[in-house]
């Protein structure tokens, strides 16, 4: 886990980080454990119904989750392309509120949800206004979790899949792995509170097709048409023939949560 970097929302452009590179992310980023979600519910004491907010719920990878445990979720998402993909997935869904908010500004009503959850996301957020805008929503009681799936660099292939990324993404080494799961950040959030940590393990597996699609989702890998694009591609696939075994790669994860109370 990296040290604290300072806020800088004109570089990280969160809200618009993604927009080229949606369907890749809905594809091919990884889901989150079951076990997850009914640590939560059981932590927490949640029941059917109650309201939860996923903050920067992206296309709807954890969403899923919290729909499925009997919860109503709403998704606040700033991002229109990835908010658009959520209320496709989950048009059928009464128990789903799709939002046009952000961390900082949620949009929702004060004391309106028993847990905020945050999947791979908490890293873009303003943190003091965060902190703000999530006691005015959380109920008396209520939660925060802290969620991001960290992808395990202790295999030959997820080693030089590492090296691959840093050798040719410039942008990784600013906004990709070393930045997740800041342990300052999220000291600053719950402030004086004391907090849960909890591990999960999580496991994706893939073609050289999802291999390709899992680099591109990454929004510090070059996309199509800028520069170093075909380069990554090619050195992906040089990776894909020298590690596959019997046709597929494995990426697990270590799926890291920090749970408290503000």
């Amino acid at each position: 886990m990296s040290a604290d970097l300072p806020h800088d929302p004109e570089r990280h452009a969160p809200t618009q980080r993604f927009s080229n590179r949606v369907a890749d992310y809905e594809r091919w980023r990884p889901a989150y454990p079951v076990a997850l979600t009914q640590w939560l519910c059981e932590r927490c004491e949640l029941k059917a119904g109650d309201a939860v907010a996923d903050i920067g719920c992206g296309t709807g990878l954890f969403t899923r989750g919290l729909l499925a445990a009997g919860l109503q979720v709403y998704g606040v998402e700033p991002n229109a392309p990835m908010r658009a993909v959520a209320e496709r997935s989950f048009a059928g869904s009464p128990s789903f509120l799709s939002c046009d908010g952000r961390a900082e500004t949620t949009t929702l009503p004060s004391a309106s949800v028993r847990l905020i959850a945050v999947a791979q996301a908490f890293h873009w957020f303003d943190v003091p206004r965060t902190r703000n805008e999530f006691g005015r929503i959380l109920q008396p009681g209520g939660s925060v979790a802290l969620i991001w799936n960290v992808r395990r660099i202790d295999s030959p292939f997820l080693r030089a899949y590492e090296n691959m990324l840093r050798q040719l993404a410039p942008d990784y080494g600013k906004l990709g792995l070393p930045e997740q799961a800041s342990i300052p950040q999220i000291n600053a959030l719950f402030a004086s509170q004391p907090y849960q940590q909890q591990t999960f393990e999580f496991m994706q597996r893939f073609d050289r097709d999802g291999l390709r699609g899992r680099l591109l989702s990454s929004s510090y890998v070059p996309a199509l048409g800028q520069a170093g694009h075909v380069e990554i591609l090619t050195a992906c696939d040089v990776l894909f023939a020298e590690f596959a075994r019997d046709g597929v790669v494995e990426f697990p994860y270590d799926t890291r949560v920090f749970l408290g109370q503000l």
